[in-house]
């Protein structure tokens, strides 16, 4: 086949796909989508790059994207090199006065301008920001309690300045996406103190994804979403069947967390949530501009 004729079915393809691709950006047009990106994908160069082309074009064809990022591998490695020692309890690290000062560091600081960097190359206008600005998330201790398994006694947990959302303020984010920006959040917030907190990333986009009332929250994570008993993906589940499946154990370990933050988004106000892979190239445009999508949605 001639250079000539290669360019011509590569053109095809090309028209073939967009013309395909036409009533989902139909559909999502002027939709605000949260996006939780985090895991294998923010450490992986090309993966990262990817990332940013694929949030750019989301704003690009009329979507209005926001990111909420984590940063788990990068606090790791700033303690191993400050030599501070972590402890987790139930995957929650326990942070105390000193580690709340490096977690924002790493978080609202480089972590947060590198993942608005990657927007900001593939040619959109990102802002990177934290919880704290503007008022965006007014924080409160995380409380948790385990049982003792010989005297059966529930026992509190002091997890130091770990937090949750007390309070979601969305006027920062409204600035942001009003003036064609994409806001790019740090999982931190402030309480009513001004004590700084940290707070799990997943937690923050389910909470702001129900405050705007978004169309989608997409959590890219490193499972290609909720599997069977067979090892497959389920596309689609109720609330009511993610409670169930938690109930007899279908649903276990690291992912209860997160589809329990799925749930409550969707019951807080967003039309659906969906849990897919983040390491699967243009796992959010396929998500959202093919049929049937990639990865599980919760929905109502």
């Amino acid at each position: 086949m001639s250079d000539t004729a290669e360019r011509m079915v590569a053109a095809r393809e090309q028209a073939r796909i967009l013309a395909h691709a036409l009533p989902f950006l139909r559909r999502y047009a002027g939709a605000t989508i949260v996006v939780k990106y985090g895991g294998h994908a923010m450490g992986e160069e090309a993966l990262a790059a990817q990332f940013g082309r694929d949030i750019a074009l989301l704003k690009q064809v009329g979507v209005n994207p926001v990111v909420v990022h984590g940063g788990g591998p990068q606090i790791n490695a700033m303690l191993k090199r400050l030599a501070i020692q972590s402890t987790f309890i139930d995957g929650l690290r326990v942070t105390d006065a000193a580690m709340v000062e490096v977690v924002e560091m790493v978080l609202a600081g480089t972590v947060n301008k590198q993942v608005a960097g990657l927007i900001n190359a593939a040619g959109a206008l990102a802002v990177g920001i934290s919880g704290k600005d503007g008022g965006l998330i007014r924080a409160r201790k995380l409380t948790r309690t385990k049982r003792d398994p010989e005297s059966h006694i529930e026992q509190a947990l002091d997890l130091g300045f770990v937090g949750e959302p007390e309070r979601i303020d969305v006027r920062v984010v409204h600035a942001l996406t009003g003036a064609g920006l994409i806001p790019v959040i740090a999982p931190v917030g402030v309480g009513a103190d001004g004590q700084t907190y940290n707070i799990n990333a997943d937690t923050v986009a389910g909470a702001i994804a129900a405050s705007l009332g978004a169309t989608r929250l997409l959590m890219l994570t490193d499972v290609p979403g909720v599997l069977d008993g067979d090892r497959q993906t389920i596309p689609e589940m109720t609330i009511a069947e993610v409670r169930a499946a938690i109930a007899d154990g279908r649903i276990t370990g690291g992912m209860i967390p997160k589809v329990q933050t799925c749930a409550e988004a969707v019951a807080g106000g967003v039309q659906g949530a969906v849990i897919l892979d983040g390491r699967a190239p243009h796992a959010a445009l396929l998500e959202l501009f093919t049929e049937g999508g990639v990865g599980t949605l919760i929905k109502p």
